[in-house]
């Protein structure tokens, strides 16, 4: 009767390495920029052109910071609804049709597309939490899973349909090459950037400082908790979904300048964004935001350590380590 209170006691006393690591998160921290900064150094040897390396960090900041948007929207589903969902980037392609149709049919800046497209993909993703994944809810995971993926094979065809497979493209009007640090940069790189930390600010805001933020947080901690004091844990999960399509909708608009528009588009941004979530955390929102700019320099000094192989395998070789070393993710809770 009495072993297991001192065993606890033991365990309290000296912590376990997973325990240990998980109570040091600025450790881990440091030691993920020991590493990004030991690949600079590498990439330096490796090329010999410190111009080449400090553009290829610059962009992959950049590119890293939009990866993040996009991942935030799908870890705060997860850690809400407990779903995985893998229609994810097929609404980033909806977002980037409806941004194409705003800009090249009715003129409208890029950017101020977003006034648009981010209610309309607020909305869908409502009708369709409410409409289709409602019924899934605390339904075996292979149920939503399967749900999720045919969303996203409807929407993938549904696009290809209507506008057919050629590429589509948004131009910036004014873009330009902007020296940061030796580097040249687009000016649409740089807003698409800057757009997705001021999104990412406000959503942390709401999730932190709002009522609503609350009850998000309240029903991921614990739904059946939640419902005791009087949360409509079916209100929340349809308000969370939806504000994840709309995270995923926002990185569409800030993409749509820097990439070609088509229906299958949006499926890279969904492996990415499943890589950055496992990497951050999974349901760890400033997780998903860290690990976007982890793989966005993952994926640029990549291309200088291992040239003529695709940038994604450096990126895929850090995924297979973390999840070795690591599986709850760099800036993930310990289950223990």
């Amino acid at each position: 009767m009495t072993s297991q209170p001192m065993v606890a006691d033991q365990e309290t006393r000296t912590p376990t390495p997973s325990a240990w690591w998980a109570r040091l998160p600025w450790l881990r921290i440091g030691i993920v920029l020991a590493a990004v900064v030991a690949a600079i150094v590498l990439a330096y040897l490796r090329s010999g052109s410190t111009v080449v390396v400090t553009q290829a960090v610059v962009t992959g900041i950049l590119i890293g910071g939009v990866y993040g948007l996009v991942a935030m929207g799908l870890t705060l589903i997860f850690g809400v609804l407990d779903i995985v969902n893998f229609a994810h980037g097929s609404f980033l392609a909806i977002a980037l049709f409806l941004s194409y149709y705003l800009v090249a049919g009715m003129g409208m800046h890029p950017y101020l597309a977003l006034l648009i497209v981010l209610p309309a993909m607020f909305l869908l993703g409502a009708l369709v939490q409410r409409f289709v994944l409602a019924g899934a809810m605390g339904k075996p995971l292979e149920n939503q899973l399967l749900i999720t993926l045919g969303i996203s094979l409807v929407i993938e065809n549904s696009l290809l349909l209507f506008f057919g497979a050629n590429p589509r493209s948004v131009s910036l009007p004014g873009d330009q090459g902007v020296a940061i640090l030796g580097a040249v940069a687009e000016l649409s790189r740089i807003l698409a950037f800057v757009g997705a930390l001021v999104l990412a600010g406000l959503l942390f805001l709401l999730l932190r400082r709002t009522s609503l933020g609350t009850a998000i947080r309240a029903v991921a901690a614990n739904d059946a908790g939640a419902q005791m004091v009087g949360i409509d844990t079916r209100w929340i999960y349809m308000l969370t979904f939806a504000i994840g399509t709309a995270c995923a909708g926002a990185a569409g608009v800030l993409v749509a300048p820097l990439v070609t528009i088509e229906p299958v588009t949006g499926a890279l941004f969904n492996i990415i964004a499943f890589v950055v979530v496992v990497l951050g955390g999974m349901g760890n929102v400033v997780g998903a935001l860290l690990g976007g700019l982890v793989v966005g320099l993952a994926e640029q000094l990549g291309a200088l350590l291992l040239p003529g192989q695709s940038p994604l395998l450096v990126v895929f070789i850090v995924f297979v380590l973390v999840l070795l070393l690591r599986p709850q993710g760099l800036f993930g809770r310990s289950g223990s």
